[in-house]
Protein backbone atom coordinates (compact mmCIF):
# COMPACT_ATOMS: atom_id res chain seq x y z
CA UNK A 1 0.00 0.00 0.00
CA UNK A 2 2.88 2.25 0.42
CA UNK A 3 4.44 1.61 -2.62
CA UNK A 4 1.08 2.15 -4.22
CA UNK A 5 0.62 5.79 -2.90
CA UNK A 6 4.51 6.79 -3.21
CA UNK A 7 3.46 5.91 -6.78
CA UNK A 8 0.56 8.05 -6.97
CA UNK A 9 1.80 10.91 -5.53
CA UNK A 10 4.81 10.69 -8.48
CA UNK A 11 2.07 10.22 -10.97
CA UNK A 12 0.46 13.42 -9.44
CA UNK A 13 3.91 15.57 -9.32
CA UNK A 14 4.34 14.56 -12.60
CA UNK A 15 1.22 15.34 -14.12
CA UNK A 16 1.11 18.66 -12.27
CA UNK A 17 4.70 19.78 -13.73
CA UNK A 18 3.58 19.17 -17.06
CA UNK A 19 0.31 20.94 -17.00
CA UNK A 20 2.34 23.70 -15.13
CA UNK A 21 5.36 23.87 -18.04
CA UNK A 22 2.25 23.37 -20.28
CA UNK A 23 0.88 26.59 -18.87
CA UNK A 24 3.98 28.26 -19.00
CA UNK A 25 4.96 27.28 -22.46
CA UNK A 26 1.53 28.82 -23.61
CA UNK A 27 1.45 32.03 -22.06
CA UNK A 28 4.97 32.67 -23.76
CA UNK A 29 3.27 31.66 -26.86
CA UNK A 30 0.53 34.58 -26.57
CA UNK A 31 2.77 36.50 -25.61
CA UNK A 32 4.79 35.84 -28.98
CA UNK A 33 1.76 35.87 -30.87
CA UNK A 34 0.47 39.31 -29.62
CA UNK A 35 3.79 40.90 -30.42
CA UNK A 36 3.93 39.34 -34.19
CA UNK A 37 -0.07 40.51 -34.92
CA UNK A 38 0.55 43.75 -33.04
CA UNK A 39 -1.87 46.54 -33.89
CA UNK A 40 -1.11 47.87 -37.53
CA UNK A 41 -4.87 48.82 -38.41
CA UNK A 42 -5.57 50.41 -35.53
CA UNK A 43 -8.94 49.45 -33.58
CA UNK A 44 -11.54 51.58 -35.73
CA UNK A 45 -13.05 50.02 -38.42
CA UNK A 46 -14.00 51.90 -41.12
CA UNK A 47 -17.58 53.83 -41.12
CA UNK A 48 -19.89 51.77 -43.96
CA UNK A 49 -23.54 52.66 -42.73
CA UNK A 50 -25.48 54.57 -44.68
CA UNK A 51 -28.26 53.57 -47.55
CA UNK A 52 -26.65 50.98 -50.14
CA UNK A 53 -28.42 50.45 -53.24
CA UNK A 54 -30.16 53.22 -53.13
CA UNK A 55 -31.20 53.01 -57.32
CA UNK A 56 -33.80 50.81 -56.22
CA UNK A 57 -37.33 51.70 -55.15
CA UNK A 58 -39.18 51.16 -52.49
CA UNK A 59 -38.55 50.77 -48.52
CA UNK A 60 -34.92 50.22 -47.73
CA UNK A 61 -34.42 46.78 -45.83
CA UNK A 62 -32.70 47.10 -42.40
CA UNK A 63 -29.87 44.70 -42.41
CA UNK A 64 -27.89 45.67 -38.56
CA UNK A 65 -24.57 44.02 -37.57
CA UNK A 66 -23.10 42.71 -34.09
CA UNK A 67 -19.94 41.10 -33.08
CA UNK A 68 -16.59 41.69 -33.33
CA UNK A 69 -13.60 42.69 -35.20
CA UNK A 70 -15.27 40.83 -38.51
CA UNK A 71 -18.23 42.18 -38.42
CA UNK A 72 -17.39 45.60 -37.82
CA UNK A 73 -15.03 45.28 -41.09
CA UNK A 74 -11.18 46.03 -39.56
CA UNK A 75 -8.76 45.41 -42.16
CA UNK A 76 -10.98 46.32 -45.35
CA UNK A 77 -9.42 49.60 -47.25
CA UNK A 78 -12.94 50.56 -48.51
CA UNK A 79 -16.29 50.91 -47.19
CA UNK A 80 -17.57 48.88 -49.97
CA UNK A 81 -15.05 46.45 -48.97
CA UNK A 82 -16.47 45.48 -45.11
CA UNK A 83 -18.18 42.68 -44.10
CA UNK A 84 -21.80 45.03 -43.73
CA UNK A 85 -20.77 46.74 -46.90
CA UNK A 86 -20.77 43.81 -48.78
CA UNK A 87 -23.65 42.05 -47.68
CA UNK A 88 -25.44 45.25 -47.98
CA UNK A 89 -24.51 45.61 -51.75
CA UNK A 90 -25.12 41.88 -52.56
CA UNK A 91 -28.29 41.84 -50.47
CA UNK A 92 -29.81 44.83 -52.72
CA UNK A 93 -28.64 43.16 -55.85
CA UNK A 94 -30.44 40.11 -55.24
CA UNK A 95 -33.69 41.53 -53.38
CA UNK A 96 -33.97 44.39 -55.73
CA UNK A 97 -34.18 46.69 -52.70
CA UNK A 98 -32.21 49.45 -51.28
CA UNK A 99 -30.64 48.30 -47.99
CA UNK A 100 -29.66 50.67 -44.82
CA UNK A 101 -26.84 48.89 -43.15
CA UNK A 102 -26.52 50.06 -39.36
CA UNK A 103 -23.04 48.23 -37.56
CA UNK A 104 -23.12 48.04 -33.74
CA UNK A 105 -20.31 45.82 -33.94
CA UNK A 106 -17.28 46.76 -32.16
CA UNK A 107 -13.49 45.79 -32.27
CA UNK A 108 -12.34 43.29 -29.47
CA UNK A 109 -15.79 42.53 -28.32
CA UNK A 110 -17.02 39.47 -26.89
CA UNK A 111 -20.18 37.41 -26.70
CA UNK A 112 -21.13 39.10 -23.58
CA UNK A 113 -20.99 42.08 -24.70
CA UNK A 114 -23.67 41.71 -27.66
CA UNK A 115 -26.16 42.57 -24.82
CA UNK A 116 -24.71 46.38 -24.86
CA UNK A 117 -24.60 46.33 -29.06
CA UNK A 118 -28.19 45.74 -29.06
CA UNK A 119 -28.70 48.68 -26.54
CA UNK A 120 -27.14 51.48 -28.74
CA UNK A 121 -29.57 50.65 -31.22
CA UNK A 122 -32.06 53.27 -31.10
CA UNK A 123 -35.61 51.30 -29.14
CA UNK A 124 -37.58 52.95 -32.64
CA UNK A 125 -35.16 50.82 -35.24
CA UNK A 126 -36.55 48.92 -37.19
CA UNK A 127 -34.85 45.54 -38.38
CA UNK A 128 -35.39 43.32 -40.93
CA UNK A 129 -32.06 40.93 -40.84
CA UNK A 130 -29.40 41.14 -37.85
CA UNK A 131 -25.94 39.24 -38.69
CA UNK A 132 -24.03 38.30 -35.61
CA UNK A 133 -20.62 37.10 -36.36
CA UNK A 134 -18.65 36.85 -32.87
CA UNK A 135 -16.27 34.08 -31.07
CA UNK A 136 -12.70 34.67 -31.72
CA UNK A 137 -12.06 36.83 -28.79
CA UNK A 138 -14.09 34.38 -26.81
CA UNK A 139 -11.37 32.04 -27.58
CA UNK A 140 -8.71 34.12 -27.15
CA UNK A 141 -9.90 35.07 -23.58
CA UNK A 142 -10.65 32.14 -22.86
CA UNK A 143 -14.14 32.50 -22.12
CA UNK A 144 -16.10 29.69 -21.31
CA UNK A 145 -18.34 27.91 -24.31
CA UNK A 146 -21.33 27.46 -21.97
CA UNK A 147 -21.10 31.40 -21.24
CA UNK A 148 -20.49 32.39 -24.50
CA UNK A 149 -23.52 30.27 -25.86
CA UNK A 150 -25.70 31.60 -23.20
CA UNK A 151 -24.81 35.53 -23.90
CA UNK A 152 -25.39 34.33 -27.95
CA UNK A 153 -28.71 32.78 -27.51
CA UNK A 154 -29.86 35.92 -25.44
CA UNK A 155 -28.90 38.18 -28.06
CA UNK A 156 -30.91 36.25 -30.36
CA UNK A 157 -33.96 36.17 -28.07
CA UNK A 158 -33.64 40.11 -28.18
CA UNK A 159 -33.44 40.46 -31.93
CA UNK A 160 -36.24 38.07 -32.60
CA UNK A 161 -38.59 39.95 -29.59
CA UNK A 162 -37.65 43.00 -32.09
CA UNK A 163 -39.31 41.18 -35.29
CA UNK A 164 -35.75 40.72 -36.55
CA UNK A 165 -34.46 37.29 -38.73
CA UNK A 166 -31.12 36.47 -37.57
CA UNK A 167 -28.17 34.91 -39.32
CA UNK A 168 -25.18 33.65 -36.50
CA UNK A 169 -21.43 33.21 -38.31
CA UNK A 170 -19.66 31.03 -36.22
CA UNK A 171 -16.13 31.52 -34.81
CA UNK A 172 -13.67 30.82 -37.58
CA UNK A 173 -11.26 28.45 -36.94
CA UNK A 174 -8.54 30.27 -35.47
CA UNK A 175 -5.92 27.64 -36.49
CA UNK A 176 -5.60 29.70 -39.77
CA UNK A 177 -3.65 32.22 -37.54
CA UNK A 178 0.06 31.15 -38.53
CA UNK A 179 1.32 34.21 -36.44
CA UNK A 180 0.41 31.94 -33.88
CA UNK A 181 3.30 29.41 -32.90
CA UNK A 182 2.51 25.73 -31.92
CA UNK A 183 1.41 24.15 -30.00
CA UNK A 184 -1.00 27.34 -29.08
CA UNK A 185 -2.54 27.11 -32.89
CA UNK A 186 -3.18 23.64 -32.09
CA UNK A 187 -4.94 24.45 -29.29
CA UNK A 188 -6.64 27.49 -30.66
CA UNK A 189 -8.05 25.94 -33.09
CA UNK A 190 -9.84 23.05 -31.42
CA UNK A 191 -11.11 25.61 -29.24
CA UNK A 192 -12.33 27.61 -31.69
CA UNK A 193 -13.95 24.68 -33.36
CA UNK A 194 -15.40 23.76 -30.09
CA UNK A 195 -16.96 27.01 -29.76
CA UNK A 196 -18.41 26.75 -33.61
CA UNK A 197 -20.05 24.22 -33.05
CA UNK A 198 -22.08 25.00 -29.48
CA UNK A 199 -22.86 28.66 -31.35
CA UNK A 200 -24.97 26.86 -34.75
CA UNK A 201 -26.91 24.55 -32.04
CA UNK A 202 -27.56 27.90 -29.99
CA UNK A 203 -28.74 29.23 -32.76
CA UNK A 204 -30.78 26.69 -33.96
CA UNK A 205 -32.71 26.55 -30.23
CA UNK A 206 -33.05 30.26 -30.56
CA UNK A 207 -34.56 30.40 -34.10
CA UNK A 208 -31.59 31.80 -36.06
CA UNK A 209 -29.76 30.40 -39.00
CA UNK A 210 -25.93 29.39 -38.67
CA UNK A 211 -23.33 29.75 -40.96
CA UNK A 212 -20.75 27.41 -40.62
CA UNK A 213 -17.65 29.49 -41.33
CA UNK A 214 -14.93 27.52 -40.69
CA UNK A 215 -16.37 24.92 -43.39
CA UNK A 216 -17.24 27.36 -45.59
CA UNK A 217 -14.03 29.80 -46.14
CA UNK A 218 -11.83 28.08 -43.41
CA UNK A 219 -9.77 26.40 -46.38
CA UNK A 220 -9.03 29.67 -48.31
CA UNK A 221 -7.73 31.34 -45.29
CA UNK A 222 -5.51 27.98 -44.64
CA UNK A 223 -4.47 27.54 -48.17
CA UNK A 224 -4.30 31.47 -49.29
CA UNK A 225 -3.04 33.30 -46.21
CA UNK A 226 -1.60 36.18 -47.72
CA UNK A 227 -4.19 36.73 -49.99
CA UNK A 228 -6.67 36.38 -47.08
CA UNK A 229 -5.41 37.93 -44.36
CA UNK A 230 -4.69 41.93 -43.98
CA UNK A 231 -1.64 42.99 -43.35
CA UNK A 232 -1.76 42.11 -39.42
CA UNK A 233 -2.31 38.07 -40.38
CA UNK A 234 -4.99 38.08 -38.22
CA UNK A 235 -8.06 40.05 -39.96
CA UNK A 236 -9.67 39.35 -43.18
CA UNK A 237 -8.48 41.34 -46.18
CA UNK A 238 -10.60 42.80 -48.66
CA UNK A 239 -10.86 39.69 -50.78
CA UNK A 240 -11.32 37.68 -46.95
CA UNK A 241 -14.51 39.92 -46.77
CA UNK A 242 -15.85 39.15 -50.15
CA UNK A 243 -15.84 35.30 -49.39
CA UNK A 244 -16.88 35.90 -46.07
CA UNK A 245 -19.67 37.48 -47.60
CA UNK A 246 -20.33 35.47 -50.21
CA UNK A 247 -20.54 32.24 -47.72
CA UNK A 248 -23.33 34.35 -45.24
CA UNK A 249 -25.05 35.85 -48.38
CA UNK A 250 -27.35 33.12 -48.66
CA UNK A 251 -29.12 32.69 -45.45
CA UNK A 252 -29.13 36.60 -45.11
CA UNK A 253 -31.32 36.90 -48.27
CA UNK A 254 -33.29 34.16 -46.79
CA UNK A 255 -33.57 35.82 -43.54
CA UNK A 256 -34.71 39.21 -45.72
CA UNK A 257 -37.48 36.85 -47.52
CA UNK A 258 -38.56 35.47 -44.25
CA UNK A 259 -38.51 39.21 -42.48
CA UNK A 260 -40.33 41.15 -45.39
CA UNK A 261 -42.90 38.53 -45.68
CA UNK A 262 -44.44 38.37 -42.01
CA UNK A 263 -47.15 39.60 -40.68
CA UNK A 264 -45.31 42.03 -37.93
CA UNK A 265 -43.07 43.31 -40.61
CA UNK A 266 -45.94 44.05 -42.89
CA UNK A 267 -48.36 45.75 -39.79
CA UNK A 268 -44.95 47.83 -38.88
CA UNK A 269 -44.63 48.91 -42.48
CA UNK A 270 -48.04 49.69 -42.93
CA UNK A 271 -48.09 51.54 -39.81
CA UNK A 272 -45.19 53.84 -40.94
CA UNK A 273 -46.97 54.98 -43.96
CA UNK A 274 -49.49 56.65 -42.08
Amino acid sequence: MGRTRLVVAGVVVAISGTLVGGRMLLTRQAAIARRRIGKPLGEDSLDADRVWRRSFEGEPIELVLLGDSLAAGLGAAKRKQTLGGRLARGLGQRMHRAVRLRTVAIVGSESPDLDRQIDALPAEARVHVAVIVVGGNDVTHRLPVSASASHLHAAIGRLRERGAEVVVGTCPDLGALRAVPQPLRRLASSMSRRLAAFQAETAQQAGAEPVDLRRAVGPLFFDEPEAMFSMDRFHPSPLGYRRTAEALLPAVCRAAQTALSSPRQQEQRQTGQR
